[in-house]
C-alpha cells in the first residue's frame, strides 16, 4: 500500500517535472501534439486509450485509471528533430533567395504519471505532459531583402523572413491533470482528468512583419479530457478519450501577431481505439485520433484567404488544417521479464503549400513515424522501458508570400520550401505497488 510518504514523494516529482517541461517545447509530433504519451505508447507507434498497463491515464485516457492500479512512470527522451527552408527563383538576381537549417536540434523531454488504486472500483492519478514541436532557430543576417524604410527599394541583409537578426518561435504546452476513474461494472469504466494548462510562447526576427521583439509571454487555461474504458470479452477492449477546445487567456505582448489579439487556445481532440489480445503472448492495438487544428482562428487562418491585418480576428495566421492520425502498434511478450513493442503513426499534413512563407517558423509537416520499444522487469515492483522512434523528412513546398507586387511584396517569383525530420530515443523507470 502508498504511504503518505510515497504519495508526497510522487507529488514532488511531478513539480520537478513540470518544471523540466517549461524548459523543453519540442517532440515527437502529429502537428505540434506528440504522438504519444508514456514510453509504452510511444513504443507502439501512440497507440494507447485502450492500454491500462500506465500511469498516463490524464494524457491517454482518464478512464484507465480505473484498471491501472497504484503505480508511477517517470523518464526523459531526448527528441532530435531537423528542420529548414530554401527559397529560389526569385528571378530578383538572388534577392530573397537562401536556405537554412533550424539549429537547437536536441531537446530533454521529460514524462510523469502517477497511478493510484483507491479501491477495486475507484481510481486517481496525476499526470504531467506537455505539447510542442513549434520550436525553431534561424540565424540572421543571411538573406538579401528590400528594406521598406527609410528608403523603398533599398537593401539590406535580414533573416529568412526579412527581419532583424535571429528568426524562430518557441511554443511550450504544460499540462496537469489530476485525474478520477470509476468501474461502473466488471467491464466499464468512466474517468475524467480536469487539465490545468500553462502555456509560454517567444517569437523573434518578425520585424518584416511589422513585429518587434517581445520576449516571452504566458498564458493559462482550464480544461477537461473525458473518457470511456470497456471490455468486450477477456482479450479486447475499446476506449475513448475525448477533450473540447481550451478557451486560453490571451499573449498580450502578441496581440499585434495572433488572429484575435493574442488568442491562441488548444484545439479539440478525439482518440477512439482498441486492444485486443490475438495470442497469449501478443497485444495489437490501433488508434484513431482527430486534431482539430481548423478550428483554432491563429492556428488555422490561411495568409491567402485573410481579410484583416494580423492579429484581426480574421488576420492571417499558420493556415493549418484538421489533422486526423492512425496509430498501430504490436506488443510482444518475448519472456516472463522481456516486452518487445512496434509501431507506426501515420497522420496528415496540416500546412498547404499556400502557406509555407510563415511556417517557415513553425514547419510541423511530418507525417509518418515508425517506433520500437521495450519493457524490461526488474522485479514485480519495478521495471524499466525504453523507446525510438524515427520520422522520416517530409517536406511541403509552395509559391512565397513574397511574391506579391510592392508594397506588399517584392514582385518576386520565389518558391519556398519546409522540411521536417524527428528521432528520439527515451528511458522510463516504474515502481509498482
Amino acid at each position: 500500500m502508498f504511504t503518505m510518504r510515497k504519495t508526497a514523494i510522487a507529488a514532488r516529482v511531478a513539480l520537478i517535472v513540470a518544471a523540466a517541461g517549461g524548459m523543453s517545447s519540442a517532440m515527437a509530433t502529429n502537428g505540434y501534439f506528440p504522438i504519444g504519451y508514456g514510453m509504452k505508447a510511444l513504443g507502439m507507434g501512440g497507440a494507447s486509450v485502450a492500454s491500462t498497463d500506465n500511469g498516463f491515464a490524464g494524457a491517454n485516457n482518464p478512464a484507465a485509471a480505473a484498471w491501472s492500479g497504484t503505480r508511477i512512470d517517470a523518464g526523459a527522451s531526448i527528441f532530435m528533430p531537423k528542420r529548414g527552408y530554401s527559397r529560389s527563383g526569385s528571378g530578383l538576381g538572388g534577392l530573397l533567395d537562401g536556405n537554412q537549417e533550424s539549429d537547437s536540434n536536441a531537446f530533454l523531454i521529460p514524462e510523469f504519471g502517477y497511478n493510484r488504486a483507491l479501491s477495486d472500483k475507484l481510481g486517481v492519478g496525476l499526470t504531467v505532459y506537455g505539447n510542442g514541436g513549434m520550436n525553431t532557430n534561424y540565424a540572421g543576417g543571411n538573406t538579401p531583402c528590400f528594406n521598406p524604410n527609410p528608403a523603398p527599394g533599398a537593401m539590406f541583409t535580414g533573416n529568412a523572413l526579412c527581419g532583424l537578426g535571429k528568426l524562430g518561435v518557441n511554443l511550450m504546452q504544460l499540462v496537469v491533470a489530476p485525474t478520477v476513474a470509476y468501474k461502473l461494472n466488471d467491464n466499464n469504466s468512466i474517468g475524467v482528468s480536469p487539465l490545468l494548462v500553462y502555456q509560454r510562447f517567444k517569437a523573434e526576427g518578425l520585424q518584416g512583419f511589422g513585429l518587434a521583439n517581445a520576449g516571452y509571454d504566458s498564458s493559462n487555461g482550464l480544461g477537461v479530457r473525458l473518457g470511456y474504458f470497456g471490455k468486450l470479452n477477456d482479450t479486447t477492449s475499446v476506449g475513448v478519450s475525448y477533450s473540447p477546445k481550451i478557451n486560453m487567456s490571451k499573449f498580450s505582448k502578441y496581440a499585434g501577431l495572433f488572429a484575435g489579439g493574442g488568442e491562441f487556445d488548444i484545439p479539440a481532440n478525439l482518440t477512439v481505439g482498441l486492444s485486443a489480445q490475438v495470442t497469449p503472448k501478443v497485444r495489437l492495438a490501433l488508434d484513431y485520433s482527430s486534431i482539430k487544428y481548423g478550428e483554432i482562428p491563429s492556428i488555422a487562418n490561411s495568409a491567402q484567404t485573410a481579410t484583416g491585418p494580423l492579429g484581426d480576428p480574421n488576420g492571417p495566421g499558420f493556415g493549418w488544417s484538421n489533422v486526423s492520425v492512425v496509430k498501430v502498434g504490436v506488443e510482444w511478450q518475448q519472456s516472463n521479464n522481456l516486452t518487445l513493442r512496434a509501431g507506426v503513426n501515420v497522420g496528415d499534413n496540416p500546412i498547404k503549400g499556400t502557406d509555407v512563407t510563415f511556417n517557415i517558423i513553425a514547419p510541423g509537416v511530418v507525417t509518418s513515424h515508425v517506433t520500437l520499444g521495450g519493457t524490461y522487469g526488474l522485479s514485480k515492483q519495478s521495471e524499466v522501458t525504453f523507446a525510438y522512434m524515427y520520422a522520416p523528412k517530409k517536406s511541403v513546398s509552395g509559391p512565397s508570400n513574397f511574391n506579391a507586387p510592392p508594397p506588399a511584396g517584392a514582385g518576386a517569383n520565389a518558391t519556398e520550401t519546409i522540411q521536417m525530420s524527428q528521432q528520439s530515443i527515451g528511458l522510463q523507470y516504474s515502481w509498482k505497488y
